[in-house]
């Protein structure tokens, strides 16, 4: 039919719609991974002193463990929102994750804290996280579903990297607002000044929702309702066709706990082995992350000319390689050295295979199990990002020497996701309409 033309022929496009797509992804990703992130900024620096009764090492444990408890919440949302994705469509889902999330952090910003109901404080934080995690867990596959399937088949990586570049926005962007939250007094920061980020998330959830609501169903999906492939219960599918494809991107997806290791790990590292103050560390983020925002489509670029596996595989040895490059630079005291360490480790070498899953993992799974696939393979394997801090910290990761303890973690499971990504078709040069049909 006419209208799928542009999304399965090389090098011809649907007027602006794979730029819309992948602005609206970039948008809403922004706007949920501020939410996301600004909770991991506080997990490191303010909820031990808000939410718990010591704010020791027990309580940034636990701390870290809220943090991980969205990760939980995300493999059950990845179930239910991919069924709704693959069968209803990917915008209607996107909607309701953007306003879930949006809902979930406002509320965060009017818990009371361990002072005025006790344990109830950290049980409502909990709560409010796991709405944060269903909210995430279909957000980054809907998205990247959307775009890949408004892309031509020879710029796939190119515009589905837009979906994770919106994830490093929306991290700068958590970043810039807390800076300024640091620098307040601690009567004020701790008591009403931590939660105006939280709150601020309203103004930006707004603007992407009317976005993100002019965007229509890529080609792929509704041809896919025309000629009737839309699957009944595609979860059931994807397990009988796909079942190893899911457990490739699980094991694949291990190398999202480089991100939490960066973001939220090595900013606690930094504030209790080195001594680095939190507004440093936060620059940091905001630094390696703005380069990101350059690299990653680059990066996105070079899989569409040479394939997605070399790419990925790079992002994920480098990673390994430049880990121990980075904490030992926190402890240096150097300032300029944290920052080129940092930009190297992140947006050198994390941004490569950040920017090329969303098209890699995509593209094993066929139009009708896609969004499902993508959110419940990434979901599970994200597991190990989310409890990544707290476990790393269990292990001494956040005491004096703990960089060995961060650096062996973070080698092993940038491994396991080299090789898995090494069992893994190239699907570079495969039409969109014949993905996971091979």
């Amino acid at each position: 039919m006419s209208h799928t033309v542009p999304s399965t022929t090389p090098g011809i496009t649907t007027g602006g719609t794979p730029k819309k797509a992948a602005l609206a992804s970039f948008l809403g990703s922004a706007v949920e991974y501020y939410d996301f992130f600004i909770f991991g900024s506080a997990a490191a620096l303010i909820f031990p002193h808000v939410f718990f009764p010591d704010a020791d090492t027990n309580a940034a444990i636990m701390s870290f463990a809220t943090f991980g408890f969205a990760y939980v919440a995300r493999p059950v949302g990845a179930v239910v929102l991919g069924h709704f994705g693959d069968r209803i469509g990917r915008r209607k889902v996107l909607m309701f994750t953007l306003l879930l999330m949006g809902a979930a952090t406002f509320v965060i910003g009017c818990l009371p804290d361990f002072k005025t109901v006790g344990w109830w404080a950290p049980a409502l934080l909990v709560l409010a996280r796991l709405c944060q995690g269903l909210s995430a867990a279909g957000e980054q596959a809907g998205a990247s579903s959307m775009t890949l399937e408004h892309a031509p088949d020879n710029r796939r990586s190119f515009f589905t990297s837009w979906t994770l570049t919106g994830t490093q926005g929306g991290q700068i962007l958590a970043a810039l607002v807390f800076i300024p939250v640091l620098a307040l007094p601690d009567e004020i920061k701790y008591s009403i000044g931590w939660r105006i980020p939280f709150w601020l998330s309203a103004v930006v959830v707004l603007i992407a929702f009317f976005i993100r609501r002019t965007l229509h169903e890529p080609p792929a999906f509704e041809e896919a309702k025309k000629t009737a492939q839309i699957s009944k219960l595609p979860v059931a599918d994807l397990l009988k066709d796909h079942w190893r494809d899911v457990l490739r991107v699980i094991a694949c997806a291990f190398i999202a706990a480089v991100s939490t290791v960066f973001g939220t790990l090595a900013i606690s590292y930094a504030k209790n082995v080195a001594g680095v103050d939190g507004t440093t560390t936060l620059w940091l983020v905001v630094g390696a992350n703005f380069m990101a925002l350059g690299t990653q489509p680059l990066f996105g670029m070079l899989a569409d000319k040479i394939g997605r596996k070399p790419v990925f595989i790079y992002g994920a040895l480098s990673s390994a390689v430049l880990t121990p490059v980075f904490l030992l630079s926190l402890e240096s005291g150097s300032v300029p050295l944290m920052f080129l360490a940092a930009i190297g480790f992140f947006s050198f070498g994390y941004a490569a295979a950040n920017a090329v899953w969303p098209s890699f993992y995509a593209e094993m799974f066929s139009t009708n199990v896609r969004f499902s696939g993508l959110a419940i393979g990434t979901q599970l394997g994200f597991l190990m990002a989310g409890f990544a801090p707290a476990i790393v910290a269990a292990m001494g990761g956040i005491q004096a020497g703990g960089w060995v303890q961060i650096s062996v973690f973070t080698g092993i499971i940038c491994l396991i996701a080299t090789v898995a990504a090494l069992t893994a078709k190239e699907t570079f040069r495969v039409p969109t309409r014949e993905l996971g049909q091979y």
